[in-house]
């Protein structure tokens, strides 16, 4: 297509998006701001309430600016589809289970009694009782998306505010799947009562999920297996993004959320040994989108609408935070949340959440909520999201002033953080790889196995060996695998070229960690050493080591100074190969005695 023919009008939106992220990610980063507020405020002056409604006036605008939310809108619910799949990737079925009371318990009242005291106020302001309804239920759910967010950017998901959090927004995307339903029960052209339409509701729902169970357990295994096994990386990135949008696919076909069947997929994968792989693809995709679906929220956010009904929107943003975050705090109390993360938790999930505009804007199309009691609810949502950041900053400010006894927590809070951490990484999963594995478990060190074939991750599984399948030369996949808190590694591969470079790529990430590499020979142990590997062990050094050994003890000398003499002359070869590569001559064990107390 010749430049003449081409509709540049198009690709303006896609290119305003990612030109803001381009300025937006690294000035968050330099002034520690969160990317989340600088999308927000961006939507809300570059969209259509913004300066895109002056691109009449003066037509220059309109290369710089949004002037409707059509076009992004399939890119932004993308992007909460991803986050729910790597929410479920990183959650696995044993942790919901575990967490079962909080999420059906606490999640389930919250919602409920919200809703009810919500859904009476609109009533008492006029709306009809199938309105007054979708209103309460759509205002009593919180922004999975940004509250999720804040937290990860934190660190904060694997604490008990994370933890809490996490099981209250997890019941509220379950309770959207039911909400659906009910508007078109509630539709002009639907008879029936409510009781009878939340049954049907229900039931559909869990008839969908299990069928999406069923087979995903089935097939998605065998999968992932045949896609890893034709060891090429575009066609893994393929695989996962077609799982995740896949199945949200089926689930917004038979009615329900998107982001509902990719949780479902992530939950199912993440008892394999491919989630950790699939997590380091999905999360750059993931990151962007989100970007998209923030700067979406923003673009709703009418500040022609407030200033010209500014006292609703001001008190109803104060009734609704206030009589969420009341419930909040009274429940999180009685189930024993400590007060720093009842505050905290409260503020995240007072404001309102991104499933309100596809409830309420559907029950807008259907004539169930009249157009003005819509556009002030849409109103409190967008806002109240938009204040979540500030929000979270202020209550963290207040926990932490807070001095109270330590009091027991609720064993569903005590379970195992999202991200497991280990205290050793080992590379390779063959014979070498094995026997370390199995030394590190005989003396109670937690590690993971990193292992690129998936013939040999299939059958290391089924001899029980914690491994997952995955490229250790990437630096994503890495820090999943928990690089960051890992104190050491092993490379146990026996390819010099791929050691090389898996150093190069934990060096780069990580100056400080333990880093024992597989040599080839000595020459290989020397390139190793300038790579600043801990310890290398050739090879050929060892074995000849071990065959003297044997050979000494078989000939009749004593046992043990034989086993010295061995050490010792381990050590020579140590330093004589640190020294030709121009490194001071102190092994894994002199490390290991500098940092010993």
């Amino acid at each position: 297509m010749t430049a003449e023919g081409t509709d540049f009008t198009i690709y303006r939106e896609a290119m305003i998006v990612l030109a803001t992220a381009a300025v937006l990610v690294p000035l968050g980063q330099r002034f520690r701001l969160s990317p989340i507020l600088g999308f927000l405020i961006a939507g809300a002056v570059l969209g259509p309430h913004g300066l895109g409604a002056l691109q009449g006036v003066l037509p220059p605008l309109q290369w710089i600016t949004v002037s409707e939310e059509r076009g992004l809108g399939a890119m932004a619910e993308l992007g909460v589809v991803f986050l729910l799949f790597i929410i479920g990737l990183e959650l696995s079925l044993t942790r919901l289970i575990t967490m079962r009371r909080l999420v059906f318990g606490l999640g389930t009242l919250q919602v409920s009694i919200s809703a009810v005291i919500i859904g009476s106020i609109a009533a008492l302001y006029g709306a009809g009782a199938g309105a007054a309804t979708l209103i309460g239920f759509s205002l009593a759910l919180s922004s999975t998306a940004v509250v999720i967010e804040v937290l990860s950017r934190g660190g904060r998901l694997s604490s008990s505010t994370g933890r809490t959090s996490f099981a209250i927004l997890l019941l509220q995307d379950l309770a959207v799947v039911p909400l659906l339903f009910l508007v078109n029960i509630l539709g002009p052209e639907s008879e029936g009562n409510l009781l009878a339409g939340l049954a049907q509701a229900f039931g559909q729902a869990v008839l969908v999920i299990g069928l999406i169970a069923l087979v995903g357990k089935a097939l998605l295994r065998p999968l992932f297996r045949s896609v890893a096994a034709a060891g090429s990386t575009e066609l893994f990135v393929a695989a996962a993004l077609f799982v995740a949008v896949g199945s949200g696919l089926v689930t917004a076909a038979a009615g329900l959320s998107m982001a509902l069947g990719a949780f479902v997929a992530g939950l199912l994968l993440a008892e394999t040994e491919y989630h950790r792989a699939i997590e380091a693809t999905i999360d750059p995709f993931k990151g962007l989108l989100l970007g998209v679906f923030f700067f979406s929220v923003g673009m709703s956010l009418d500040i022609a609408y407030l200033w010209n009904n500014p006292l609703p929107i001001m008190l109803g943003l104060l009734c609704l935070i206030a009589i969420k975050s009341g419930v909040l705090v009274v429940l999180l109390r009685w189930f024993r949340v400590s007060w720093p993360a009842t505050i905290e938790t409260s503020a995240l999930l007072g404001p309102g959440g991104e499933f309100a505009f596809i409830v309420i804007g559907l029950a807008m199309a259907k004539k169930i909520v009249e157009p003005g009691m819509g556009e002030l609810v849409l109103a409190l949502t967008s806002f109240s999201m938009a204040l979540v950041p500030a929000l979270d900053y202020v209550a963290r400010r207040w926990s932490r002033s807070l001095t109270t006894k330590r009091e027991a927590a609720d064993p569903a809070l005590s379970v195992p953080p999202p991200k497991e951490h280990f205290d050793a990484i080992v590379i390779g999963c063959g014979r070498v790889g094995a026997l370390v594995s199995e030394m590190l478990k005989r003396h109670g060190v937690k590690h993971i196995i990193v292992e690129r074939d998936p013939a040999v991750v299939s059958r290391c599984r089924e001899e029980g060996y914690p491994v997952y399948f995955g490229d250790a030369k990437n630096p994503q996949f890495l820090k999943r695998c928990g690089l960051d808190e890992a104190r050491g590694v092993v490379i146990t591969i026996n390819k010099p070229s791929a050691v090389s470079e898996i150093v190069t790529a934990l060096r780069e990430l990580r100056d400080d960690i333990i880093i024992v590499a597989r040599a080839r020979d000595a020459e290989h142990a020397r390139q190793l050493y300038k790579q600043k590997v801990s310890d290398a062990v050739p090879e050929t050094i060892e074995a000849s080591l071990q065959l003297s050994e044997a050979t000494l003890v078989g000939l009749g000398v004593p046992t043990g100074p034989v086993i010295a003499s061995i050490h010792e002359k381990r050590d020579e070869f140590r330093e004589q190969l640190q020294g030709a590569a121009g490194r001071p001559t102190r092994g894994l064990r002199a490390s290991q005695k500098k940092r010993s107390p």
